[in-house]
């Protein structure tokens, strides 16, 4: 059973106390639970609002057709990034998101380190998040069927080729230099579809890139 689903809410309100102490402070913490749970309800519903009249709404609808971005991921990277427009190639995002290697040189050598973390952090951590869905085979949800109904047939071919190489690419170096610093280099590279997706948007939706 999923903690906070509502099958799990449906076993909490069954649950029964012998003292009365217990059953007041119990009614107390679930009564806060329910209440934070509402509130962030009514705070998604009002930024779905917010994003459909958004001049960004396309771009918002967009990044939902990649597996693992959903709707509050795409509101973040849109409300981090702001115009998608202002990098003129990938890596430049890349590096605004803190996930290039850091460089160190002395003399004639070049030694590459750990990324950077000098970017936006909370862009960083979408992108994490979202790399970890590579693990997987691809294939497309119903839920991200339903996501890509929407956004023009290109957004979702590359989409689809993301899906495949970032899966290609965790697979091929998970094993080599371990799970942290793959997902990093797949989040990079899941930086680099987001900046193609602008462009992409530049051709087939001019206004919304």
């Amino acid at each position: 059973m999923r903690n906070w689903s509502e099958r799990y809410f449906q076993w909490l309100r069954l649950l029964e106390f012998e003292h009365l102490a217990d059953r007041v402070v119990f009614a107390d913490y679930l009564a806060e639970v329910t209440a934070a749970g509402e509130r962030v309800k009514r705070l998604e519903a009002a930024l779905g609002q917010c994003a459909e009249t958004s001049p960004q709404g396309v771009l918002i609808r967009a990044l939902q057709a990649f597996r693992g971005i959903g709707f509050l991921s795409a509101v973040t990277i849109v409300a981090e990034v702001g115009s998608l427009r202002r990098f003129r190639a990938a890596p430049q995002l890349m590096a605004y998101a803190g996930v290039v290697p850091s460089e160190a040189s002395s003399g004639s050598k070049q030694h590459r380190g750990p990324i950077t973390k000098s970017g936006n952090s909370l862009l960083r951590h979408v992108l994490g998040e979202a790399a970890h869905h590579a693990r997987h085979p691809p294939r497309v949800s119903p839920t991200l069927q339903q996501r890509q109904k929407h956004v023009p047939r290109e957004v979702v071919d590359l989409a689809w080729r993301a899906q495949v190489r970032l899966h290609h690419r965790y697979r091929h170096l998970a094993g080599r230099i371990g799970v942290h610093k793959t997902l990093t280099a797949v989040g990079r590279e899941l930086a680099g579809f987001v900046w193609a997706l602008s462009q992409l948007l530049e051709e087939v939706s001019p206004a919304a890139a």
